[in-house]
């Protein structure tokens, strides 16, 4: 009979150990994506000067039409995107969150954040928190 429960014991500890393991591989993975994407959506806001990047009125311009693409290549969908709080932040096709700083005038400068979806049960029920954010600045960008 112990040895019955010694095998219990060590299959519950394996499946442990492998459940961690695995929840750690897809942390990598997801963070990964959104650090992809923070550089997808600085390089696009960069190369068009936010021409109509950060409007949310413009959802057709080819600068978000490249980060909609860029998001797609490396299958980046957040689940649900929460940006920091305050009205300055816009949150841009449920991809990112974005604000506008100004440097000096007619130039900006813009405040990138991405967001890492963990949907692990162990992480999301013992810590309380189910995503962390990556966030960027561009350099700074001429307004047209």
């Amino acid at each position: 009979m112990q040895d019955a429960f010694g095998g219990i014991l060590n299959i519950v500890l394996i499946v442990i150990f492998l459940v961690i393991v695995e929840g750690i591989l897809g942390f990598t993975v997801n963070y990964t994506k959104a650090f992809k994407m923070k550089n997808i959506v600085i390089s696009a806001i960069e190369e068009y000067e936010d021409a109509n990047c950060t409007d949310t009125s413009k959802s057709t311009s080819a600068c978000r039409q490249k980060i909609k693409s860029g998001a797609m290549r490396i299958g980046y969908s957040p689940t649900q995107l929460n940006c920091p709080s305050g009205s300055e932040w816009k949150k841009i096709d449920g991809l990112f969150c974005v604000k506008r700083s100004k440097s000096h005038s007619g130039y900006y400068i813009y405040r990138i954040v991405t967001q890492v979806d963990i949907n692990i049960p162990i992480v999301r029920n013992i810590m309380g928190f189910s995503f962390f954010q990556v966030s960027g600045d561009t350099r700074v960008v001429q307004k047209q």
